[in-house]
């Protein structure tokens, strides 16, 4: 690392994160003239909890016009406020980026920088992801963001694989070659992980609920899924890589990902200053010596805060869990799906709080109105 009397105040700022330190503080005087200390992170994951672009889009404009979301720790549901101020790039994950799409123009005029990890998977016949689109209709919307903001800033993720009764490696094969057949000119990067059941004892307790026959990988099928892909890639030419997984897979040509990816970020937005000394890197531009700038990245940006095998660098995550209404049976983010209805009838009946969920009690014949839409 260089020295600190080197590095700008925000270096400075990441490199205090990354050592378990919070984001660099402000105050702000909220609409109602309440004074509020907030977080003001570089970079927001948009998010890894809940599908924000697919059902939280106009409340997240909304909190960027109101320049500040108020955001509650899972582990010990104490609030925190983050700031828009400073931030520069928006990481989205979603299902379905489709509602996002009328918003891209508005994060344009903002200056803010943006790129899409899109999971796209194919467990229809299975009625594991009950309330996702269509296969064919988020096919439509990835090609259509990717013509929008260009394949480099859309990401497939096939995330994650399940392996069933009824899904075994040759079918998860057919299922990703159908989808990636028609997505081979509109990205550059495949994700994957595999289901991890047995970690999660609320994810094996919704799937025995819903007698969902679900089996763990084993090393033997990981590494038989890992040919296959590779023998199919010799069709698109991926970048193909695995997301928090510990087995080594390179000799398929796979490798392990950062999916908040500072190398991304630098390929993609190397102009955008305050970014880069965010992440610690140098760049000197090309002359008449070196016809190619050169990059250097200072130090390490991994989020130590991650799971041991997750490569992604240090962001604010500002989704909540038991949020999403897809509720997809294999879901590690909803306690259960009536928690996770009860409070996406929160935000419904409140869609410009603070918070996703809402701050308002809904009364029992407001309930009773809101248990009739239509998920």
């Amino acid at each position: 690392m260089a020295d600190e009397k080197e590095l700008s105040n925000d270096v400075l700022e990441s490199a205090k994160v990354n050592k378990g330190m919070t984001w660099n503080k402000i105050s702000i005087k909220k609409s109602d003239g309440e004074i509020q200390e907030v977080q003001t992170p570089i970079i927001i994951s948009a998010s890894r909890s809940t599908d924000i672009p697919a059902f939280y889009s106009n409340w997240l404009i909304n909190r960027i016009k109101e320049g500040y979301v108020k955001w509650k720790n899972p582990f010990n549901s104490v609030p925190l406020y983050v700031s828009f101020e400073k931030a520069r790039l928006f990481v989205f994950w979603s299902k379905n980026h489709k509602p996002l799409l009328k918003h891209l123009d508005f994060l344009d005029e903002r200056g803010y920088n943006y790129y899409f990890q899109f999971t796209l998977n194919d467990y229809v016949a299975e009625k594991l992801e009950p309330n996702v689109p269509t296969v064919q209709s988020r096919i439509e919307t990835f090609i259509k963001l990717s013509e929008q903001v260009g394949k480099q800033k859309v990401i497939w993720r096939f995330d994650p694989l399940i392996l069933t009764e009824t899904i075994g490696v040759d079918e998860l094969l057919r299922k990703v070659e159908d989808i990636g057949n028609q997505l081979n000119d509109y990205t550059d990067k495949l994700i994957f992980s595999f289901a991890d059941i047995s970690l999660y004892n609320k994810v094996q307790n919704n799937l025995r609920k819903n007698a969902i026959p679900y089996q763990e990988f084993k090393e033997h099928t990981m590494k038989e899924f890992a040919a296959g892909l590779q023998k199919l890639n010799e069709m698109w030419h991926f970048e193909l890589a695995t997301c928090a997984e510990k087995i080594p897979l390179e000799k398929y040509g796979i490798i392990h990902n950062k999916c908040v990816d500072d190398d991304l970020i630098i390929k993609l937005f190397p102009y955008d200053k305050v970014l880069m000394n965010f992440l610690g890197v140098k760049i000197t531009p090309p002359d008449m010596f070196s016809p190619n700038r050169a990059i250097e990245k200072k130090r390490n940006n991994k989020d130590s805060g991650q799971r041991q095998f997750c490569g992604c660098i240090i962001s604010k995550d500002i989704g909540e869990y038991n949020t999403c209404p897809h509720l997809c049976e294999y879901c590690y983010a909803n306690a259960s799906k009536e928690i996770a209805l009860k409070n996406w009838q929160l935000h419904i009946r409140n869609p410009n709080s603070e918070t996703i969920k809402g701050n308002k009690k809904i009364t029992a014949k407001k309930e009773a109105v809101m248990n009739k839409i239509n998920y």
